[in-house]
């Protein structure tokens, strides 16, 4: 499979994996085939090329193996398959309800722009790279997870004074 380090040994099955210091994983192309051009793998177990990240990534979340299952039998189906599905998970703690959509592992940003009020819990925390939108991660603010991943999927850089601004809406960034 293509695409970032690969990092992967061969299991008696002879399929390719991921060592866990990198995530772990099956190691999957983009269209979630593994090294055995016949056997395809989605899900938690699948540590796939992400074509819009450019890197090999493992999101272990139900959604998920929700998405990435039938984009298998797609590919398996002999259709064109490009899974590049924005990584998103959602966790409630408590009285915290969050959503997390993008990448940003450390080192990969330079800037976190808070939007909204972190002291009562209720803000959206944007992880950048010279002003491009990596991440997001919404606590107790809702409905905005599509204009998260949309600012990601841009791939532009973004005003962060704009983004910042509650008054300014997500949906006039990155147009």
């Amino acid at each position: 499979p293509g695409g970032g380090p690969q990092h992967a040994r061969r299991t008696a099955a002879g399929l390719a994996l991921v060592d866990r210091e990198h995530g772990g994983g099956i190691a999957v192309d983009a269209s979630l085939r593994t090294s055995d051009p016949d056997i395809y793998a989605a899900g938690d177990v699948a540590a796939a090329h992400h074509p819009l990240l450019d890197t090999r990534l493992r999101v272990e979340h139900w959604a998920n193996a929700l998405n990435g299952g039938p984009a298998a039998a797609r590919a398996m189906l002999g259709r064109m398959v490009r899974y590049d599905r924005v990584p998103y998970f959602f966790s409630d703690q408590y009285d915290i309800g969050l959503e997390y959509s993008g990448y940003a592992p450390p080192g990969t940003y330079d800037q976190v722009v808070i939007r909204g009020d972190a002291g009562r819990r209720q803000f959206v925390a944007f992880w950048l790279s010279e002003g491009r939108v990596l991440a997001g991660m919404n606590v107790n603010v809702w409905d905005v997870t599509d204009q998260i991943q949309r600012l990601i999927r841009h791939g532009e850089p973004v005003d962060a004074d704009a983004l910042a601004d509650p008054s300014v809406p997500l949906e006039s960034l990155g147009a």
